[in-house]
């Protein structure tokens, strides 16, 4: 995986409870299917992003299983309903056990 964080965006960081809020995620990441070659016509080896995950606080929020036909810098777009305040954190696991992780701040609104 690349060395620089992952990219993320939330609709609304400030949500009113009950409120649907929109994340974006992204990060740098190759994706290599296992069925390219190299120059010498060797298999370069499976390495995707096989695992991601959301939790808030702690609390699984959201869980995403990737297979080989999604390209690389994975992009990934999904909603939830805004409950709680607290840390969102985001963590992508590839073939080679290499972890990216990434977090955000959710402040309910008063």
């Amino acid at each position: 995986m690349s060395n620089k964080p992952p990219r993320i965006w939330l609709s609304n960081a400030n949500p009113k409870a009950g409120e649907i809020v929109r994340m974006r995620a992204l990060i740098l990441h190759r994706m290599e299917s296992g069925f390219r070659k190299d120059q010498d016509g060797n298999l370069i080896a499976r390495n995707i992003v096989n695992e991601f995950e959301v939790r808030l606080d702690g609390d699984l929020l959201f869980t995403w299983n990737p297979e080989t036909a999604i390209g690389q810098n994975p992009y990934i777009e999904f909603t939830f309903t805004a409950r709680k305040s607290g840390e969102l954190q985001l963590k992508w696991v590839d073939d080679e056990g290499a972890v990216t992780t990434g977090s955000s701040t959710l402040t309910l609104a008063s």
